[in-house]
């Protein structure tokens, strides 16, 4: 029978010999059956966040960033194993492997964002991009932007990234009734999400505006409001532009920043405090990325955990900082950006100095180099004797594979961890199945989408589409052949038993790999 990808035989053996050399080809007959109905175990049917492409212009290094996992590096030697528990040195030994996050449940429908797409000298496309990312969250319907001027908003937002990306079959245009005006109450009449920018003007009434408008609204659930130039605010009124938030009955959150400058978002760590607080007002000389202000904004808007949050957000120059040190931690263990942000909401540097702290309590001696064991093969000269040693074989293995497959590889490995992450959002992992086993049951495919994503990048034009149905096609003939060698040891086997019976053929015909489930 064929049941959630796996071959079960139901015959019943009556008499069978357990040390024979037919258990052996019986055992290896299962294992070539249970192989074929694996060649496809692959389903990539329905992304997490939903199947939609987008083009930001941003640079693609600040979206993903991908690499080997492990709390204990290379090398599974006990000689190393304390040096990788020092999580102030080795941060990954404080990590866990990236996991699916916690999503908002009601960011469909529509979302309206008010106050962008007014200046000559940037589009503002991406806040709009983000929201129609195919990897997040979203999925919304309509994406409303509520504008002074429609034929100029139009002009910025009717792009060929916008075409190719499928925002403009979800792009819509509002106008205000006046310069700068928020939406009526008729205009916010089925808007579900409501993103609100703010750069000028007094900002805290700003807030209380919107806080009222959405509170009349009776369709708005979700209100995000993001504060540019928000230095030297006072902490009073900021208390009571939150306590207006609060009162208007809807998830609201509030990002806050310095002064925009428009450099590249995720290249410059940051940290955060409560808005209301004292330590939360920003200087009068702080400043903060433009697009990396966008992102936090809309992350927030689709994490659970930025559900009635109200932050000033700064940037971290000093690289020995903690939040420098997490926020490149979770970099380098291959979270994505909502991983990230999740992270350091939920727990961050707070935790973090914490188990630090704990460490430090547990090995007093550790900033003289050595940790609180009496075992000499913990010795730090020996473990570093022994990491020598590694290191070579490691070089000399390196030098042996070739570039371009090694290249090929690690965009697969790349490739895998984004469908584990989707699939797992999306429910369709089998429950238990770790991140390891789903990149060994998805290989093959993952090489196929690494080869042809290299070949891209390297100014190639393969017909994507082609080779897919022909990958498919020689995964289909593979099956096939695992599965007739499957049959046939296996009618060997039952015929030197004399266990199969006469309709034995009929028995072996009936036995089907799983069916091909690849859908992209």
């Amino acid at each position: 029978h064929n049941f959630n990808g796996q071959i079960i035989i139901n015959w019943s053996l009556q008499r069978f010999n357990t040390n024979s050399e037919s258990e052996m080809k019986f055992s290896r007959s299962l294992l070539f059956l249970a192989s074929a109905a694996a060649v496809h175990a692959f389903v990539p049917s329905h992304p997490a966040f939903g199947s939609r492409a987008v083009t930001t212009g941003t640079s693609s290094d600040t979206v993903l960033y991908i690499s080997s996992w492990g709390t204990k590096g290379g090398s599974a030697s006990k000689m190393d194993d304390m040096e990788s528990k020092n999580i102030e040195k080795n941060i990954q030994a404080y990590l866990k492997a990236p996991e699916p996050v916690e999503a908002r449940s009601n960011i469909d429908g529509t979302v309206l964002v008010s106050g962008l797409v007014r200046s000559k000298e940037r589009t503002d496309q991406f806040i709009f991009d983000l929201l129609n990312h195919e990897e997040s969250a979203f999925e919304f319907q309509k994406i409303v932007a509520f504008v002074d001027d429609i034929a100029f908003a139009k002009k910025r937002l009717l792009s060929r990234s916008a075409r190719y990306g499928g925002l403009l079959n979800k792009l819509d245009f509002t106008q205000a009734s006046d310069a700068g005006a928020l939406p009526s109450a008729e205009q916010l009449e089925g808007v579900k999400s409501w993103v609100a920018y703010f750069d000028e003007g007094d900002l805290l009434a700003s807030v209380k505006e919107v806080a009222s408008a959405a509170k009349g609204a009776s369709s708005v659930e979700n209100v995000a409001i993001l504060l540019a130039n928000a230095n030297d605010l006072d902490k009073t009124a900021a208390a009571d532009a939150v306590q207006a938030l609060k009162d208007s009955g809807k998830k609201y959150t509030l990002v806050a920043v310095g002064k925009l400058e428009d450099h590249a978002e995720g290249k410059i760590p940051y940290s955060f405090k409560e808005f209301d607080s004292e330590e939360g007002v920003l200087a009068s000389d702080a400043i903060f990325s433009r697009d990396e202000a966008i992102r936090m904004i809309t992350e927030c808007l689709q994490l659970e955990c930025g559900v009635e949050k109200a932050l000033s957000f700064s940037e971290v120059y000093d690289v020995n900082a903690t939040e420098a040190k997490l926020i490149k931690g979770l970099r380098e263990a291959g979270y994505a950006r909502p991983q990230e942000i999740d992270h350091m909401l939920r727990d961050g540097t707070a935790k973090y100095q914490a188990a630090i702290d704990e460490f430090r309590e547990k090995h007093p001696n550790y900033k003289d180099g050595y940790y609180t064991t009496e075992a000499w093969w913990e010795d730090e000269k020996f473990q570093a004797s022994v990491r020598k040693s590694s290191l070579r074989a490691q070089e000399e293995i390196k030098k042996i594979k070739d570039a371009r497959q090694e290249k090929v590889e690690e965009i697969a490995k790349e490739w895998a961890k984004r469908e584990f992450f989707k699939q797992s959002m999306a429910g369709t992992v089998e429950e238990g199945m770790s991140e390891e086993d789903f990149t060994k049951s998805v290989w093959d495919r993952a090489l196929f989408e690494g080869d042809l994503k290299y070949r891209q990048m390297n100014g190639e034009d393969p017909d994507a589409e082609a080779e897919l149905a022909d990958f498919k096609s020689q995964q289909e003939r593979k099956k096939e052949a695992m599965l007739k060698r499957a049959k046939e040891e296996l009618r060997e086997i039952l015929e030197e038993e004399e266990l199969g019976g006469e309709d034995l053929e009929k028995k072996l015909e009936s036995l089907e790999a799983s069916a091909d489930n690849t859908e992209s």
